[in-house]
């Protein structure tokens, strides 16, 4: 018998994914990413899927760049949420610098954050690598967020500083 959290994992992935699937048409042959983490002041320009698959050197270099800064911890960024970061870029037609404000975040950084605001989740998807906070230089965060929601892939969230973006459930804020 299936676990429900093993249940709710797979119905999770299967939403995600479903949206993602025709989110470009048609998937873009290469997926790439500029980023720029604002607490480390380190950027990465790389691509991280190619020729059909995802590059494993890539990915471990995106997951470093997107590491929890407080207690340095690595963790694998869910390729979902780099999709669709890499998708809000693409359909913005932009070629700017992605800034990261949070990607993973340990239990023990989140656990800070949670004593600073009521808006951290006790359970972020920050603490799977599935979550991503950023901004784009000279595009709005209110046309971030639009642009999010339209892939129908997951949590959107405005703040005074960034958009939230994650691969669970949809809803906005």
């Amino acid at each position: 018998m299936i676990s429900r959290r093993k249940f709710i994992l797979c119905l999770s992935a299967a939403v995600v994914a479903y949206p993602l699937s025709g989110a470009f048409g048609s998937w873009p042959s290469e997926r790439s990413l500029n980023a720029y983490n604002v607490h480390t002041d380190e950027s990465l320009e790389i691509t991280y899927f190619s020729e059909g698959s995802y590059d494993r050197d890539a990915l471990e270099k995106i997951n470093h760049l997107l590491r929890c800064h407080y207690t340095n911890e690595v963790y694998p960024i869910d390729t979902g949420v780099l999709d669709l970061l890499c998708g809000i870029k693409n359909r913005l037609g932009e070629n700017r610098r992605i800034e990261v404000i949070s990607a993973y975040r340990s239990p023990e950084y989140n656990d800070v954050l949670r004593t600073q605001s009521r808006n951290v989740a006790r359970n972020s998807f920050h603490l799977q690598g599935m979550a991503i906070d950023f901004t784009i230089s000279g595009i709005s965060k209110k046309s971030l967020a639009r642009v999010a929601k339209s892939f129908f892939a997951g949590g959107v969230g405005i703040y005074q500083d960034f958009v939230h973006i994650d691969v669970g459930p949809v809803r906005y804020w």
